[in-house]
Protein backbone atom coordinates (compact mmCIF):
# COMPACT_ATOMS: atom_id res chain seq x y z
CA UNK A 1 0.00 0.00 0.00
CA UNK A 2 1.50 3.44 -1.21
CA UNK A 3 1.58 6.32 0.98
CA UNK A 4 -1.58 9.04 -0.09
CA UNK A 5 -0.96 12.89 -0.04
CA UNK A 6 -3.01 15.81 -0.40
CA UNK A 7 -2.09 17.59 -3.06
CA UNK A 8 -3.34 21.37 -3.75
CA UNK A 9 -4.27 21.82 -7.76
CA UNK A 10 -5.94 24.50 -9.77
CA UNK A 11 -9.41 24.00 -11.18
CA UNK A 12 -7.98 23.01 -14.41
CA UNK A 13 -5.97 19.92 -13.51
CA UNK A 14 -8.23 18.20 -10.96
CA UNK A 15 -11.28 19.46 -11.48
CA UNK A 16 -11.61 21.31 -7.87
CA UNK A 17 -8.90 22.36 -5.06
CA UNK A 18 -8.01 18.93 -3.70
CA UNK A 19 -6.75 15.52 -5.93
CA UNK A 20 -5.15 12.74 -4.11
CA UNK A 21 -1.69 11.52 -5.48
CA UNK A 22 -0.29 8.80 -5.07
CA UNK A 23 3.26 7.20 -6.07
CA UNK A 24 1.47 4.10 -7.46
CA UNK A 25 0.31 3.05 -11.56
CA UNK A 26 -3.27 3.39 -10.20
CA UNK A 27 -2.77 7.09 -9.96
CA UNK A 28 -5.25 8.25 -13.04
CA UNK A 29 -7.73 5.56 -11.89
CA UNK A 30 -11.30 6.54 -10.37
CA UNK A 31 -11.50 5.10 -7.11
CA UNK A 32 -15.70 4.16 -7.64
CA UNK A 33 -14.31 2.05 -10.55
CA UNK A 34 -12.36 -0.54 -7.97
CA UNK A 35 -15.62 -1.39 -6.29
CA UNK A 36 -18.15 -1.09 -8.51
CA UNK A 37 -20.85 -3.25 -6.21
CA UNK A 38 -19.50 -2.60 -2.96
CA UNK A 39 -22.20 -1.15 -0.69
CA UNK A 40 -20.91 -1.27 3.04
CA UNK A 41 -24.10 -0.68 4.20
CA UNK A 42 -25.17 -3.98 3.50
CA UNK A 43 -22.82 -5.16 6.54
CA UNK A 44 -25.31 -3.35 8.80
CA UNK A 45 -27.06 -7.07 9.84
CA UNK A 46 -23.72 -8.78 9.87
CA UNK A 47 -20.61 -9.16 12.28
CA UNK A 48 -18.86 -6.14 11.26
CA UNK A 49 -21.28 -3.89 13.20
CA UNK A 50 -22.68 -4.08 16.52
CA UNK A 51 -25.60 -2.02 18.05
CA UNK A 52 -23.22 0.80 19.25
CA UNK A 53 -22.06 0.66 15.64
CA UNK A 54 -25.76 1.11 14.16
CA UNK A 55 -26.76 3.80 16.03
CA UNK A 56 -23.57 6.08 14.82
CA UNK A 57 -24.11 5.75 11.41
CA UNK A 58 -27.97 5.88 11.13
CA UNK A 59 -27.30 9.31 13.32
CA UNK A 60 -24.68 10.67 10.53
CA UNK A 61 -27.31 9.43 7.89
CA UNK A 62 -30.55 11.16 9.29
CA UNK A 63 -28.37 14.44 9.97
CA UNK A 64 -30.86 17.34 8.59
CA UNK A 65 -29.49 18.99 5.17
CA UNK A 66 -30.07 22.89 6.83
CA UNK A 67 -28.59 24.57 8.88
CA UNK A 68 -28.86 24.78 12.58
CA UNK A 69 -25.52 26.09 13.52
CA UNK A 70 -24.78 28.43 10.52
CA UNK A 71 -27.09 31.50 9.53
CA UNK A 72 -28.66 31.11 5.59
CA UNK A 73 -25.86 32.91 4.52
CA UNK A 74 -22.79 31.34 6.38
CA UNK A 75 -24.35 27.99 5.23
CA UNK A 76 -24.92 29.01 1.40
CA UNK A 77 -21.23 29.82 1.38
CA UNK A 78 -19.88 26.74 2.98
CA UNK A 79 -22.01 24.41 0.81
CA UNK A 80 -19.94 26.52 -2.27
CA UNK A 81 -16.70 25.94 -0.76
CA UNK A 82 -17.43 22.11 -0.01
CA UNK A 83 -18.18 21.93 -3.36
CA UNK A 84 -15.00 23.30 -4.61
CA UNK A 85 -12.93 21.20 -2.05
CA UNK A 86 -14.46 18.30 -2.83
CA UNK A 87 -16.55 17.90 -6.01
CA UNK A 88 -18.27 14.77 -5.93
CA UNK A 89 -19.78 12.28 -8.88
CA UNK A 90 -23.17 13.46 -10.19
CA UNK A 91 -23.99 10.13 -10.58
CA UNK A 92 -24.93 8.93 -6.53
CA UNK A 93 -26.25 11.06 -3.89
CA UNK A 94 -23.64 13.72 -2.58
CA UNK A 95 -22.47 13.67 0.75
CA UNK A 96 -23.73 16.18 2.89
CA UNK A 97 -20.21 17.64 4.07
CA UNK A 98 -22.05 21.16 5.21
CA UNK A 99 -24.60 19.34 7.15
CA UNK A 100 -22.25 17.24 8.66
CA UNK A 101 -19.64 19.95 9.49
CA UNK A 102 -23.48 22.31 11.21
CA UNK A 103 -24.01 18.68 13.39
CA UNK A 104 -20.67 18.57 14.64
CA UNK A 105 -20.24 22.20 15.63
CA UNK A 106 -23.85 22.26 16.80
CA UNK A 107 -23.29 19.36 19.17
CA UNK A 108 -19.94 21.38 19.77
CA UNK A 109 -18.20 17.27 19.19
CA UNK A 110 -14.83 18.77 18.24
CA UNK A 111 -11.56 18.35 18.98
CA UNK A 112 -11.37 20.96 22.18
CA UNK A 113 -7.73 22.54 20.84
CA UNK A 114 -6.75 25.57 19.07
CA UNK A 115 -4.38 26.74 16.64
CA UNK A 116 -3.34 30.37 18.31
CA UNK A 117 -4.69 32.97 16.84
CA UNK A 118 -8.04 30.98 15.34
CA UNK A 119 -11.01 30.34 17.65
CA UNK A 120 -11.90 27.36 18.82
CA UNK A 121 -13.88 24.96 15.47
CA UNK A 122 -17.93 27.18 15.73
CA UNK A 123 -16.72 30.54 16.06
CA UNK A 124 -13.51 29.91 13.96
CA UNK A 125 -15.97 28.20 10.64
CA UNK A 126 -18.39 31.06 11.03
CA UNK A 127 -15.64 34.05 10.69
CA UNK A 128 -13.95 32.43 8.21
CA UNK A 129 -17.23 32.16 6.04
CA UNK A 130 -18.56 35.24 6.95
CA UNK A 131 -14.75 37.05 6.00
CA UNK A 132 -14.58 34.96 2.73
CA UNK A 133 -17.98 36.05 1.77
CA UNK A 134 -16.89 39.58 2.59
CA UNK A 135 -13.83 39.33 0.00
CA UNK A 136 -16.13 38.44 -2.40
CA UNK A 137 -18.10 41.37 -1.98
CA UNK A 138 -15.50 43.60 -2.00
CA UNK A 139 -13.46 41.94 -5.13
CA UNK A 140 -16.86 41.07 -7.28
CA UNK A 141 -19.49 42.87 -5.71
CA UNK A 142 -21.27 39.21 -5.20
CA UNK A 143 -21.70 36.42 -2.68
CA UNK A 144 -19.49 33.92 -2.73
CA UNK A 145 -22.53 31.57 -4.11
CA UNK A 146 -22.71 33.25 -6.96
CA UNK A 147 -19.48 33.67 -8.16
CA UNK A 148 -18.35 31.26 -11.31
CA UNK A 149 -16.37 28.17 -9.56
CA UNK A 150 -13.62 29.14 -11.71
CA UNK A 151 -13.73 32.26 -9.80
CA UNK A 152 -14.43 30.93 -6.00
CA UNK A 153 -11.30 28.65 -6.97
CA UNK A 154 -9.35 31.51 -7.34
CA UNK A 155 -10.38 33.09 -4.01
CA UNK A 156 -9.67 29.92 -1.83
CA UNK A 157 -6.56 29.81 -3.44
CA UNK A 158 -5.90 32.95 -2.36
CA UNK A 159 -7.08 32.01 1.15
CA UNK A 160 -4.21 29.57 0.82
CA UNK A 161 -1.70 31.56 -0.16
CA UNK A 162 -2.44 33.93 2.66
CA UNK A 163 -3.36 36.78 0.26
CA UNK A 164 -6.57 37.89 1.29
CA UNK A 165 -6.63 40.39 4.06
CA UNK A 166 -9.74 41.43 4.72
CA UNK A 167 -10.67 42.95 8.13
CA UNK A 168 -13.21 40.83 8.69
CA UNK A 169 -10.50 37.55 9.40
CA UNK A 170 -8.80 39.45 12.22
CA UNK A 171 -7.40 38.37 14.44
CA UNK A 172 -6.62 35.07 12.55
CA UNK A 173 -5.26 34.74 8.90
CA UNK A 174 -7.16 33.43 5.37
CA UNK A 175 -3.90 31.13 5.37
CA UNK A 176 -4.96 29.51 9.04
CA UNK A 177 -7.96 29.15 8.37
CA UNK A 178 -7.37 27.22 4.98
CA UNK A 179 -4.98 25.42 6.31
CA UNK A 180 -6.99 24.61 10.06
CA UNK A 181 -10.46 24.32 8.73
CA UNK A 182 -10.95 23.86 5.05
CA UNK A 183 -8.56 21.67 4.77
CA UNK A 184 -8.76 19.80 7.81
CA UNK A 185 -12.76 19.18 8.22
CA UNK A 186 -13.84 18.74 4.85
CA UNK A 187 -11.87 15.71 3.47
CA UNK A 188 -12.24 14.26 7.26
CA UNK A 189 -16.10 14.52 7.12
CA UNK A 190 -16.29 13.60 3.37
CA UNK A 191 -14.44 10.01 4.21
CA UNK A 192 -16.65 9.61 7.89
CA UNK A 193 -19.65 9.18 5.74
CA UNK A 194 -20.73 5.67 4.46
CA UNK A 195 -20.82 6.64 1.19
CA UNK A 196 -17.36 7.38 0.59
CA UNK A 197 -16.33 3.92 2.94
CA UNK A 198 -18.19 2.10 -0.08
CA UNK A 199 -16.44 4.46 -2.37
CA UNK A 200 -12.86 3.16 -1.44
CA UNK A 201 -13.98 -0.34 -0.61
CA UNK A 202 -13.57 0.41 3.73
CA UNK A 203 -15.60 -1.61 5.79
CA UNK A 204 -16.54 0.77 8.87
CA UNK A 205 -15.80 0.18 12.53
CA UNK A 206 -15.77 -3.62 11.88
CA UNK A 207 -17.04 -4.47 15.51
CA UNK A 208 -17.70 -7.13 17.02
CA UNK A 209 -15.73 -8.93 14.03
CA UNK A 210 -12.60 -6.79 13.90
CA UNK A 211 -9.90 -6.51 11.32
CA UNK A 212 -7.33 -9.57 12.16
CA UNK A 213 -4.96 -8.97 8.63
CA UNK A 214 -3.17 -5.65 9.58
CA UNK A 215 -0.32 -5.96 7.36
CA UNK A 216 0.43 -4.02 4.32
CA UNK A 217 -1.75 -5.66 1.25
CA UNK A 218 -3.95 -8.04 3.20
CA UNK A 219 -7.22 -8.30 3.28
CA UNK A 220 -9.58 -10.17 5.99
CA UNK A 221 -12.27 -12.48 3.35
CA UNK A 222 -15.64 -10.46 3.86
CA UNK A 223 -13.86 -6.73 3.17
CA UNK A 224 -14.49 -5.13 -0.28
CA UNK A 225 -12.41 -6.96 -3.31
CA UNK A 226 -10.99 -4.60 -5.54
CA UNK A 227 -11.61 -5.17 -9.05
CA UNK A 228 -8.44 -6.96 -10.54
CA UNK A 229 -7.43 -7.93 -6.99
CA UNK A 230 -5.33 -11.37 -6.52
CA UNK A 231 -7.35 -14.58 -5.29
CA UNK A 232 -8.47 -14.29 -1.59
CA UNK A 233 -7.68 -17.65 -0.78
CA UNK A 234 -4.52 -17.24 1.20
CA UNK A 235 -6.38 -15.05 3.00
CA UNK A 236 -9.24 -17.38 4.14
CA UNK A 237 -7.35 -19.74 5.18
CA UNK A 238 -5.34 -17.10 7.67
CA UNK A 239 -8.86 -15.87 8.66
CA UNK A 240 -10.65 -18.93 9.16
CA UNK A 241 -10.85 -18.66 13.08
CA UNK A 242 -11.91 -14.89 13.04
CA UNK A 243 -15.40 -15.35 11.88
Amino acid sequence: MSRLRLTIKGPAESGGLIAINGSTPMDNIDPRSLYPDYDVLAKRTSLSWNDATRRVIDARLAVPREPRFFSGEQWATLVAVCRRILPQPADRPEVPIAALLDNLLRTDDTQGFRVDPLPYDGPAWKQGLVALEAEARAAYHAAFPALSERVQDALLKEAQAGRLHHPAWAPMTAALFFKHRILTDIPALYYAHPTSWSEIGFGGPAGPRGYVRMGLNRRDPWEAREVGATSQAPARALTRHAR
